[in-house]
């Protein structure tokens, strides 16, 4: 009788395969994500897909769902020279993570909620028509658009940091997360959300 075959032995759970499937870029972690705002915190999901070839976009509030590694390579084709340039501009997004890394030895994932955080604005102006009479009138920030305005404040100045500089954009990237994260003031994003502030302070 011919000998059966032995069987492989079962896979313990949490192998490397299963490891870097559960990570992004099957290199960070996601699991320990701290959060320090309440307020933003429904609308920063972090997940190990960092392209959903834009399954939410026909649905209204849904990008919230979409993870924020996602959209912040959303912002970044938003130039004219990444338009429509997806895995260019997740290219620049994995190499500005390597650059967080290495230079804060943090999770870099974590370092982009901090900084989303950090970078939102929570006082913005509107215009009020009196008659014929424009007046500014300060209002509270939604948390979505809070997240939304920090997105944009981070991708340009990644784009303002490297554009004719000489900088490759993933450095300027990384120096925007980095500089956002520990509410640097030199930096665009914190800069920016200070301005917003101001100026809807002294329209209150």
């Amino acid at each position: 009788m011919a000998a059966e075959d032995t069987p492989e032995p079962d896979k313990p759970a949490g192998t490397d395969e299963e490891g870097a499937r559960a990570k992004l870029f099957t290199k960070w972690d996601i699991t320990e994500i701290e959060y320090r705002d309440p307020s933003t915190e429904r609308y920063i999901t972090v997940t190990p897909i960092a392209h959903t070839m834009g399954r939410h976009a026909s649905k209204q509030f849904k990008k919230s769902e979409i993870s924020i590694v996602e959209r912040l390579t959303n912002r970044l084709m938003q130039t004219e020279e990444n338009t429509g340039k997806k895995q260019k501009a997740l290219q620049i997004v994995r190499d500005a993570f390597d650059i967080i890394h290495e230079r804060t030895e943090e999770n870099p994932v974590q370092v982009l909620v901090r900084a989303v955080e950090n970078a939102a604005p929570r006082e913005e102006t509107v215009r009020l028509k009196y008659g014929g009479i424009s007046v500014p009138k300060a209002v509270d920030v939604a948390p979505q658009r809070r997240v939304d305005q920090a997105l944009k404040f981070i991708a340009d100045g990644a784009q303002k940091a490297s554009y004719k500089t000489g900088k490759p954009a993933a450095e300027g990237l990384a120096q925007q997360l980095i500089g956002a994260s520990n509410y640097d003031v030199q930096a665009y994003p914190i800069s920016q959300k200070e301005e917003k502030e101001r100026v809807a302070a002294a329209a209150r």
